[in-house]
């Protein structure tokens, strides 16, 4: 049976209260990667006008979470992840980027590239994470 992996991502993602409260959007899923995008506005900020580390941090874990998952090939969780935040996240669109890097039947590892990007596009790295995502339950044939 082949999987729709777009439909499959999507219908999770919108099933997700937390990200559709933030305005999140799923904007890319590959086979075992994806990306998650959001718009800076002065509600995700902390006082410093830069995006705050909490909302990089849940972006970093969603996305990390969606390329685990769609390695796996099922509903997934994340076990654990860090992140290092490089540089102040200033700029009009957040971006979460990862990757599965290695996978076995029971986990991913996966990296997660956080950017901001201008308005006129530039992009920007600020946070890099890493984690390892499981699956959620027993796969269903």
């Amino acid at each position: 049976m082949t999987m729709d992996l777009t439909g499959f991502a999507h219908s999770i993602f919108q099933a997700q209260p937390f990200s559709m409260f933030l305005g999140a959007e799923l904007t890319s899923v590959g086979p075992d990667s994806a990306e998650i995008r959001l718009i800076n506005r002065p509600e995700i900020q902390q006082q410093h006008g830069f995006v705050h580390g909490g909302v990089l941090s849940y972006l970093a874990d969603n996305a990390l979470t969606f390329a685990g998952g769609l390695a796996l090939g099922r509903d997934a969780l994340t076990a654990e992840y860090k992140i290092n935040y490089v540089r102040p996240a200033v700029g009009a669109l957040a971006i979460a980027r990862a990757k599965a890097t290695a996978t076995t039947r029971s986990q991913a590892v996966c990296q997660c590239l956080v950017y901001v990007a201008s308005e006129q596009g530039e992009e920007r790295l600020v946070a890099v994470a890493q984690g390892t995502i499981v699956s959620a339950g027993k796969q269903e044939d």
